[in-house]
């Protein structure tokens, strides 16, 4: 791998290791429930916003009527973008005249983007109207990564509070999740984006005449804004069907580098809000250390993969330096197409600068298995860091079990009350993901929709459902998502992946914050050394190994070896 691929990395390290901190602080301040940064200038539109929906903001929930909120807040959205993505043809905004989706295509898109998963079975250039881009997709880009946010605040305070009924406010929480980090962050993102030359405009097709003299259609709209929101709420729809592989969306380098950063920032940033807010920051750099760990691995491996030459091609006197760049663009080059494979695949994302369809084997492969992980490296906005302190509640268990100390995190007791949700976390995805990956390995009308026979075809269905499980939303894109079948199917696996995950983790909090800590005993584990972040690590790849080896080993795995 070149020494500018390794520089692109570090540079990237160096931006998280400086603004991480910083945001991570800032967060824990926002989510506090006291005074915190910019109250002069925020409170007034929360004030505002309370009383608008009728929220009283001093008054909290249990965990039951926050879930409630939660289930309610995600019909809504769902029922609302439905009407206008169906009904945008008779709507203003839509410069191109284009109908409305269909059902099965309006009823995926709706679900994919109220549960942040932004799968797209769809190219957004040609379907979708600038009235639906921004009222519809961008408003939903801001409030489920706020939603996600939320319940990871409701989390944090069931593991940090003693012997109470109530995890905070969900009107709350969403509401300071929006205002105070998502729109200002995206506000500095998106202007940094249109100095790059990322599109914002209100235009339609503008045709030119190229210098052949044929006519070419220009696509416009309102982009930057979007794609500011897609990346730090790690959302992940693209603007236009090529997402960030299309210049009007990553024009520069330097976009693609602020780009990968914008993935990542929120949630490793979370991670060390989590020290503050439980009142232990060791326990937030021992998250913090353990994602990061998984991540940077990943991503050098990935892009190292992406950077080797072709087996296929060896012998033939072609030029392999730059490594694998079928389905990549020679602007960025191999290996920042790899780092930020592995970066949206690590997080709920799902944004490409590079078709995942033309990884290599193994590229593809690992970075599959990264989702497939659940995310957790450092995963979605607020939800990663949810699965990462689901795996960390497991660790503790299985650690008291092996070695006789009593399973305690952070002075509370872990018993059944929190160990049945766990597994069903744990399992909620394997079930559906497998379950609908086996079913369309046998239909007819599925195969019918895959690009490439044999392993390829079937690494093309297990991501996609690794994707919407996971809530990611990349693709194997040689796969027609836009049949009946998937588009219903990945639908169910998006709602399946959001809440049968989100609901667990609320009543794991509601559990813990009853509780009352324990003083530390000499047989209590400590869960702040790397000691107990390598086992973390280690029962994330058991669990996700032991689940998906087989099924990886009959795709990408098998197409290795028979290059």
């Amino acid at each position: 791998m070149a020494a500018t691929a390794w520089g692109q990395f570090l540079a990237l390290v160096a931006l998280l290791a400086l603004t991480a901190p910083v945001l991570g602080r800032y967060a824990a301040a926002v989510y506090g429930g006291g005074g915190a940064p910019g109250d002069r200038l925020f409170l007034p539109a929360e004030r505002l916003v309370y009383r608008i929906c009728g929220v009283d903001p001093g008054r909290e929930q249990h965990w039951t009527r926050y879930a409630f909120s939660l289930l309610a807040f995600g019909l809504v959205s769902f029922l609302a973008l439905y009407a206008l993505l169906r009904l945008q043809g008779v709507l203003p905004l839509n410069p191109l005249g284009l109908p409305g989706l269909d059902p099965h295509a309006a009823f995926n898109a709706s679900v994919s983007f109220t549960t942040n998963t932004n799968w797209q079975a769809y190219a957004g250039e040609a379907a979708m109207s600038h009235l639906s881009q921004m009222s519809g997709l961008t408003v939903q880009n801001f409030v489920s990564a706020a939603a996600g946010m939320a319940v990871m605040a409701a989390f944090v305070r069931g593991i940090a509070r003693r012997g109470a009924d109530t995890v905070g406010n969900f009107w709350v929480d969403l509401t300071r999740g929006v205002v105070r980090i998502l729109l200002p962050l995206s506000f500095l993102l998106a202007l940094f984006l249109v100095g790059q030359g990322v599109v914002q405009n209100l235009n339609g097709h503008t045709v030119a005449t190229t210098v052949e003299g044929a006519a070419q259609a220009i696509p416009g709209g309102p982009a930057a804004s979007q794609v500011a929101v897609k990346q730090l709420g790690t959302n992940g729809g693209g603007f236009f069907d090529a997402n960030s592989a299309h210049p009007f969306e990553n024009p520069t380098a330097l976009s693609n580098l602020v780009q990968t950063w914008a993935i990542l920032i929120v949630p490793f940033s979370l991670a060390l809000a989590y020290g503050h807010l439980c009142g232990d920051r060791r326990q937030g750099r021992a998250v913090f250390a353990t994602m990061f760990a998984v991540w940077a691995l990943v991503s050098v491996a990935v892009m190292l993969l992406e950077s080797a030459a072709n087996p296929l091609l060896a012998g033939t006197g072609a030029d392999q330096a730059a490594g694998h760049l079928e389905g990549k663009e020679t602007r960025l080059g191999a290996a920042a197409s790899g780092l930020w494979a592995a970066s949206t695949t690590g997080t709920s994302n799902g944004s490409v600068n590079a078709m995942h369809d033309s990884l290599s084997p193994l590229g593809g492969g690992l970075s599959m298995l990264h989702m497939m992980f659940g995310e957790v490296s450092p995963g979605g906005a607020g939800v990663g860091l949810n699965g990462m302190l689901v795996m960390v509640l497991l660790t503790v268990f299985l650690a008291g079990l092996m070695t006789g100390r009593t399973p305690e995190y952070l002075g509370k007791k872990i018993t059944a009350a929190e160990i049945k949700p766990v597994v069903l976390y744990v399992l909620a995805v394997p079930v559906v993901l497998l379950g609908f990956a086996a079913a369309s390995a046998v239909n007819g009308a599925a195969l019918a929709s895959l690009n490439n026979a044999g392993p390829h075809g079937l690494s093309e269905i297990l991501y996609a459902y690794a994707s919407t499980a996971n809530n990611n939303g990349s693709a194997f894109a040689g796969l027609d998502a836009s049949t009946p079948w998937f588009t219903v199917t990945t639908g169910v696996a998006m709602l399946a992946g959001r809440f049968l995950l989100l609901i667990p983790v609320l009543a794991i909090a509601g559990s813990l914050a009853r509780k009352r800590p324990v003083p530390a005993g000499v047989s209590t584990l400590p869960t702040h050394t790397p000691l107990f972040g390598g086992l973390v690590v280690a029962v994330v790849v058991v669990v996700a190994g032991l689940t998906f080896l087989p099924a990886l080993t009959l795709g990408p795995l098998a197409e290795y070896f028979a290059l």
